[in-house]
């Protein structure tokens, strides 16, 4: 790794937090890397902090780059590609991250037989706690597929799924750490609620949140055996879970992930008619 170019296009929340966290990573080396993007300001921050090289013309970025990651949002995909297909090699790797968009569409606007693998981390890259998934276009190989999942394991854990299946990764991970940011904030509002103060229902919503979040992952018990672990018969538990199921929690998570993986579908088939904040 610590020889090949990456060349990263789009530098905005998800772009950003990926370059942070590559740059984190023993074999990253900013000379390696360059940055494009159409906020001057935005490079000027980057090229002073992490001492990359940056530009704001795309297919300079792209030009000499072993792998291109492709960060920008779905509604500008289309005019980047066109920018920079012309001029690119079956050598380079496009690597897109870009919400909704197939491999197959990003491969129309390249002549040449390249490798277009498409990936859906979310924006805990920042800290090297990623949940990504990725998907090979046609002309991926076995090699091309290793190298994205090594780049994208420098910012936490890849899976590796059929790319029908990634819009519903980007329902459930690309979009979850909102999901578990608002209920930390529900805690924390409700922790103050109930007479603590801010900083420690912050301090004990966070924590608890983690631990729960490790149990799991350590002991790989199914949630529903945990929770059973934590509702004693007449307890608090038992009796702040009944709560949530008149309140439907799970329910609406259930819709909030559904609701995401359209969303990410319609931005796949109609890409400019994206919000400015869709990633």
């Amino acid at each position: 790794m610590d020889k090949k170019r990456i060349a990263v296009i789009g530098v905005g929340n998800m772009g950003g937090a990926l370059l942070k966290g590559m740059m984190r990573r023993s074999w990253a080396r900013p000379e390696n890397f360059i940055v494009s993007d159409s906020d001057s300001a935005k490079l000027e921050l980057f090229s002073k902090e992490l001492k990359v090289r940056t530009t704001e013309d795309n297919r300079k970025a792209a030009k000499d780059a072993d792998i291109i990651l492709l960060a920008v949002k779905p509604q500008i995909l289309d005019q980047v590609l066109e920018e920079i297909g012309g001029g690119l090699s079956p050598k380079q790797i496009l690597l897109s991250v870009a919400a909704g968009v197939k491999t197959e569409h990003i491969s129309s606007f390249v002549k040449k037989e390249i490798s277009v693998i498409r990936a859906m981390p979310n924006i805990c890259a920042l800290i090297g706690e990623s949940a990504t998934a990725i998907s090979g276009g046609k002309h991926a190989s076995k090699e091309d597929m290793k190298l994205a999942r090594e780049i994208l394991e420098s910012v936490g854990t890849v899976v590796e799924v059929q790319e029908y299946l990634m819009d519903a990764v980007t329902g459930l991970s690309g979009t979850g750490p909102m999901y578990v940011f608002l209920i930390v904030e529900g805690l924390s509002d409700a922790g103050v609620k109930v007479g603590l103060g801010r900083d420690i229902a912050n301090a004990l919503s966070v924590q608890t949140l983690l631990g729960a979040a490790k149990m799991i992952k350590e002991t790989n018990w199914h949630p529903a055996k945990l929770k059973d672990l934590v509702t004693s018969p007449g307890g608090t538990a038992i009796a702040a879970l009944h709560s949530l199921e008149k309140s439907g929690l799970k329910a609406m998570l259930i819709d909030a992930v559904e609701t995401a993986t359209k969303r990410s579908q319609e931005l796949g088939k109609h890409p400019h008619s994206a919000n400015e904040k869709d990633n």
